[in-house]
């Protein structure tokens, strides 16, 4: 019988201060806790499902250049963003599938969106490439365009170097009469992706100028 008032007893203090311990982890990090409850998954997976599907699509038609399947992705990457819009991935999706359209400008929009939400640093370095690359085929280096695809190169460079980045950023400084930088960012191209044609014809035309 006294044992069992014990076992009781212990039993009600376990529980008294797993209540405790339950109240101080709520009073400190109530965020924490209620992300967890709440039920993120279903629409995370959901919108992952219409992100491949749209994936699939924009391959499809980029090899057959193919407007109808672009729009088709253009749509799961809309499904995906409705379902999921903090998420970067559907608005990139997007960008790409407007882009196979010739819509562009919509493009660059939707990069803009991407970009102001997280991203590792390769998906953030591709994503100012590709805006930049957009921006030069719409204003083909018109007006003031040309300093915010600067800045986009700069930047992605920054965080990964790579051969089309450079090649563009010279291009940019060669319209905006910066030759000297011209020829160090075709000069990087060609040392980051050694053989890159592209890079080197503009170097040597350069030299030779």
């Amino acid at each position: 019988m006294l044992s069992e008032m014990w076992a009781d007893i212990l039993l009600q203090l376990l529980l008294i201060i797993s209540t405790i311990l339950v109240f101080i982890f709520m009073l400190f990090n109530p965020k924490n806790l209620l992300s967890k409850l709440r039920p993120h998954s279903l629409p995370t997976y959901q919108s992952k499902r219409h992100f491949v599907k749209g994936a699939q699509l924009l391959s499809k038609a980029r090899s057959q250049n193919d407007v109808v399947l672009a729009k088709s992705a253009e749509s799961e990457a809309d499904q995906a963003i409705k379902l999921d819009p903090l998420d970067a991935a559907g608005y990139l999706l997007k960008a790409m599938a407007l882009e196979v359209q010739g819509l562009k400008e919509l493009g660059i929009e939707c990069l803009d969106l991407a970009l102001e939400r997280k991203l590792e640093e390769e998906e953030r370095a591709n994503a100012l490439l590709k805006r930049a690359e957009m921006r030069m085929e719409v204003s083909e280096h018109g007006g003031g365009a040309v300093d915010l695809v600067v800045g986009d190169l700069v930047e992605s460079v920054g965080l990964r170097e790579s051969g089309k980045g450079f090649l563009l950023l010279g291009r940019c400084y060669e319209e905006m009469g910066l030759v000297e930088k011209a020829k160090k960012a075709f000069q990087d191209a060609v040392k980051v992706q050694p053989g890159y044609e592209k890079a080197q014809k503009e170097l040597d035309r350069l030299v030779a100028s």
